[in-house]
């Protein structure tokens, strides 16, 4: 379901202009700016909440009066309403600027059409769009993000707004602000990004040093195997009364390198 529901505790009313109507089970369909809302999204939604009252453990144990259906659209949508009062005789009655109630035998409902919103009292939800117009305060939101900057919720919302509305920023000559604002985002990246260069430069460091250290295992193995066996065949032509010139000219080894081995054996034969 591409829908959130937002469970609100009764003891906690909200005050917000858009939560108003908010009971304890809420069930939010938010549209892209790009997108819009249909005659079908308003039934599918209702559906979606029908649905979420009785998909429980227990018969009716979600009331219908604790259910709540919010839509939240950036355009007017026009043949919706249309259809909503003209062919289902539906009452829809002007909340405040950009909020509308529709009245349901079922559920309480309201609309929320982000483009109509009042600066004044909604203003971070009217400018989440890609489509902010010049007859909005950007000024006035870089003003108000100054005031959360450190809040991590303010900071990825002004994030956003700011990349599907660079040009609009640029044009208003507030580059140097609009750095400001993108500082912190491009600092976070580059610290993950040295970060994870870090953690990945370990690991490799770690895998060519554990390749190392086996390279050289293999290397002194293989070394202490020659060695062994050059001992043992030495050991044999001293039996047979060798001596050590002999022995490295069979062998085909240098007297000097047999030799520490050669004075060994006859030391432990002594």
């Amino acid at each position: 379901m591409d829908v959130l529901i937002i469970k609100n505790e009764k003891e906690r009313p909200i005050k917000k202009n858009i939560g108003r109507i908010f009971r304890t089970h809420n069930v939010v369909e938010y549209k892209s700016p790009e997108d819009y809302l249909s005659i079908d999204d308003f039934y599918k939604v209702y559906g979606y909440a029908c649905f979420y009252k009785a998909d429980t453990g227990r018969v009716n144990e979600i009331k219908l009066k604790d259910v709540t259906i919010t839509y939240v659209c950036y355009g007017y949508p026009e043949k919706l309403l249309e259809h909503l009062g003209e062919e289902q005789h539906r009452k829809i009655q002007t909340a405040e600027k950009g909020i509308y109630y529709i009245f349901d035998e079922l559920f309480s409902i309201q609309l929320i059409v982000q483009k109509q919103l009042s600066e004044e009292d909604n203003l971070w939800l009217k400018c989440l769009t890609n489509e902010l117009g010049p007859q909005q305060d950007t000024e006035k939101l870089l003003r108000e993000y100054k005031r959360h900057e450190k809040e991590n919720l303010y900071r990825s919302i002004m994030n956003v707004i700011v990349r599907a509305n660079e040009e609009r920023f640029k044009v208003n000559n507030m580059c140097e602000a609009l750095d400001e604002i993108l500082e912190y985002h491009f600092k976070g990246k580059l610290e993950a990004g040295f970060q994870q260069g870090r953690t990945e430069g370990l690991k490799v460091g770690l895998e060519e040093g554990r390749e190392e250290g086996r390279e050289e295992g293999r290397a002194e193995g293989r070394a202490e195997g020659r060695a062994q066996m050059l001992l043992s065949q030495i050991e044999k032509k001293i039996a047979k009364g060798k001596s050590v010139e002999q022995i490295a000219d069979e062998l085909e080894e240098t007297t000097e390198s047999i030799l520490p081995l050669y004075n060994q054996l006859l030391t432990v034969g002594q």
